[in-house]
């Protein structure tokens, strides 16, 4: 029987972690084409922070309560949900709500959590995986035998592009900011791992690469990393934007662009409607799945904390010191 009521982390105002109490909320219920899941586990991503900041309001239809990702078992289904999905143990994409005891996901976007993986490891992966997917696979075409280069190489991001790469015979180099990380990036399977505290990473690059240049740049930072970041694609190159953690705008030498024929890309993806998550979904249960359910594909673990403690798990978000996913448990 599901209770009407749950323990949510739902911040009534901006602002430090501090503000990330447990409060009573009530428990969703799901809309035609939704489920509703007892949390077990829920990944925390750069968004959750931003948004906790009061700098990134979730979209007019999310919930308010906190949370990207999760893992959980299906225990009610809205109208046209086949009912097979009762009783499943699912990681899922949401727009919202995952800090909570119960949350609602549409059913196109759950992925069904295999022997190979725990359900904390189950609630790092949606997040990264259909965001690397999306841009680094869908948008940059990065395919085996390229090389590729990828910033923030210990983020959750960082570590899910590392797994795929290694997982589609694809070379990655990744730039991380000590040498603690590039040991860390390594030793998960990057190719190679800059300090770009340390090294100039377009030289590296070129030097890795025998001036040749990488096929694809995935960019999370932004501002003046993008002109450094077209110096280091090969001809007809694909740079692709996921974040601005460095700078909203960037000055580019269009000629070069022309003259090499780059492209220039990105996306968000909490906007997204669940039309194209779906999709994507589907595309990840056929492409992706077979390895995660052969136990060849899995997240990168930082630490595990109770949500209880999700001002501690935000706090070292923060501080930039993890290599891998940050989760809460129940």
């Amino acid at each position: 029987m599901t209770p009407e009521t749950m323990r949510a982390i739902d911040p009534e105002a901006a602002g430090g972690p501090d503000v990330l109490v447990l409060a009573e909320r009530p428990v969703p219920v799901p809309a035609a084409g939704e489920v509703l899941i007892r949390v077990a586990a829920a990944g925390i991503n750069r968004p959750d922070v931003m948004q906790r900041k009061g700098m990134y309001p979730p979209p007019p239809s999310a919930s308010s309560i906190l949370g990207l990702e999760l893992s959980g078992e299906v225990v009610a289904a809205g109208e046209g949900v086949e009912l097979e999905m009762l009783g499943q143990q699912v990681c899922a994409l949401v727009n919202g709500g995952a800090y909570a005891e119960y949350a609602v996901a549409p059913a196109g976007q759950c992925l069904p959590v295999p022997p190979a993986l725990t359900m904390i490891e189950a609630a790092a992966m949606p997040e990264t995986l259909f965001t690397v997917w999306t841009n680094l696979f869908e948008r940059a075409f990065a395919t085996e035998g390229d090389t590729v280069l990828v910033h923030g190489g210990t983020s959750g991001i960082g570590t899910m592009a590392i797994a795929l790469c290694n997982a589609f015979g694809i070379a990655i180099i990744v730039t991380v900011g000590s040498d603690e990380k590039c040991a860390a990036a390594r030793a998960v399977g990057a190719t190679h791992a800059i300090n770009y505290k340390t090294e100039d990473f377009v030289e590296r690059v070129k030097a890795i690469t025998d001036g040749k240049g990488v096929a694809a740049v995935l960019d999370m930072v932004g501002g003046d990393y993008v002109p450094r970041n077209l110096q280091c694609l090969a001809d007809d190159g694909r740079h692709v934007s996921i974040a601005v953690q460095g700078g909203m705008t960037a000055t580019i030498p269009l000629f070069e662009i022309m003259r090499r024929r780059l492209t220039l890309t990105g996306s968000t993806l909490r906007p997204r409607d669940a039309a194209f998550k779906s999709l994507v979904a589907d595309e990840l249960s056929r492409t992706v799945w077979p390895h995660v359910e052969a136990g060849t594909l899995k997240p990168m673990i930082d630490r595990v904390f109770s949500f209880d403690d999700a001002p501690a798990a935000h706090a070292r978000m923060e501080a930039g010191d993890h290599i891998g996913k940050i989760v809460l448990r129940w």
